[in-house]
Parts: C-alpha cells; sequence; structure tokens
C-alpha cells in the first residue's frame, strides 16, 4: 500500500477558500450581503472604460463576480508570499462588497482592523 497522497494545494483553490472566508465575514457582518452570491471566474468577458474589470456587480441579480487571473496577475504586491496574496484576494472581495453595498471598504469591518 502506498502512503495517503497529499490533498491538492493549487493557487486557484487557494483563491477560492481565501474569497470564501471573506464573503462569509462581510454575509454575518452585514444584512444586505446575506443572498447574495459571491462567485469566482477567470476572466471577464470585456474590457471596460478603466481597463479589465476585477470584479462585476450584478445587483438586480444579487452576484458578485470576482476574476482571478486579474485579481492575482494585475495587482503589485510590496511582498510576494501567502500572506500578502491572501490579503489582497480579501481586499478585492471587501472592495466588491462595498461596491454592491455603495459604501466605503473600510466600513465594512472597521472592528477587523482596530489593533489598540
Amino acid at each position: 500500500m502506498r502512503p495517503p497522497l497529499p490533498p491538492l494545494d493549487t493557487r486557484v483553490e487557494r483563491f477560492d477558500i481565501a474569497v470564501g472566508a471573506a464573503a462569509e465575514f462581510l454575509r454575518s457582518a452585514w444584512t444586505d450581503l446575506r443572498d447574495v452570491r459571491f462567485e469566482v471566474a477567470d476572466m471577464p468577458a470585456a474590457t471596460d472604460a478603466d481597463g479589465i474589470p476585477r470584479w462585476t456587480i450584478l445587483r438586480d441579480a444579487k452576484r458578485i463576480i470576482l476574476y482571478r487571473l486579474p485579481i492575482e496577475r494585475l495587482s503589485h504586491l510590496h511582498r510576494n508570499d501567502e500572506l500578502h496574496r491572501r490579503m489582497m484576494i480579501e481586499s478585492a472581495v471587501f472592495r466588491a462588497a462595498a461596491e454592491y453595498l455603495d459604501r466605503d471598504p473600510w466600513d465594512l469591518g472597521p472592528e477587523r482592523f482596530r489593533f489598540f
């Protein structure tokens, strides 16, 4: 018998986990987001006036679609490690949710960022 194989740990799975964790936090904190579906797609269908979008907001359908490749490849990290990549993904989820709610991203989790 072979030893069991380690679980797959791909960049796509880590992206999905980071999006899911941030979305669950936001849903628990904001009742307006409880019925919103956070979805992940690889790329947007087309560019917009600002270039390549990182997410699309569909308020009527209660959907937020985050685009993995633009978020991962077009974001500039000052330190390229697992922690900073996860923070970048969570930041995109917070900014997309803030756009959906028409609020400032810092309003969505003020207690999460208070360290004093």
